[in-house]
């Protein structure tokens, strides 16, 4: 049995390949205490990162967006995140050296993410990941964000790439639908920021892990031609 690797590697961001909850949470806090209010855990608000800044704010100041003070959060909230973009921002364990692993398999590798490239941009900017992401797709650069498969059909003309012949890996049930709409391998992974009931289970992507370290062994195995 000869296997053949995957023709490219696209990672979500927030949750999947970084892990950005830190700086969420410490933003939060510093807005709650602008406006006299007690701060929210850790582990309160990491349940919620994956959603975006919307529901961070929901969450931590128990308010709808309809609410008449929820757009003046949510534009200090934007503020003070540019402030505090990558200060403890880093990827997840056994990421670097997935990624090493790819650059040694000269396999490409690409990010499709829900956050803009505002925020974006200067994240990647600063953890200066090796070997570099050949493309990075976010909502600026589409016209339908996940779970429409655009972003990612987009990721792999720029990576020339089979979208049938490659992986996404995410760590939200959009990310596995966008990648499944694809065509695509899909990986699920639990260490990013699940919701308290979520079933990984049910997003029915191709496999599921609960680790970084746990995606080369699956991706030296994905194409078996007998």
């Amino acid at each position: 049995m000869h296997h053949t690797l995957p023709e490219a590697v696209l990672f979500d961001l927030d949750g999947t390949l970084i892990d950005t909850a830190p700086d969420f949470h410490a933003v939060i806090n510093r807005l709650l205490a602008e406006q006299q209010r007690s701060p929210v855990s850790y582990t309160f608000l990491r349940r919620y990162v994956s959603h975006g800044a919307r529901a961070m704010i929901a969450a931590a100041f128990q308010l709808t967006e309809q609410d008449s003070t929820f757009d003046s959060l949510h534009q200090r909230m934007l503020e003070l995140y540019l402030q505090h973009l990558d200060i403890d921002t880093k990827p997840f364990t056994g990421i670097p050296n997935l990624l090493h692993w790819l650059g040694e398999q000269q396999i490409p590798w690409g990010i499709v993410t829900n956050k803009p490239e505002c925020y974006t941009t200067p994240v990647m900017r600063g953890l200066n990941l090796q070997p570099a992401p050949g493309s990075i797709i976010c909502p600026d650069h589409v016209k339908q964000k996940k779970p429409h498969p655009e972003a990612l059909f987009l990721a792999c003309q720029q990576l020339d790439c089979n979208p049938a012949r490659s992986v996404y890996i995410g760590d939200h049930r959009r990310d596995i639908e966008a990648g499944l709409s694809a065509g695509m391998q899909t990986i699920g992974v639990s260490y990013g920021y699940l919701d308290e009931h979520e079933d990984i289970a049910s997003w029915n992507s191709h496999f599921q892990v609960d680790h970084a370290d746990q995606i080369r062994p699956i991706l030296e195995t994905l194409y078996c031609n007998r």
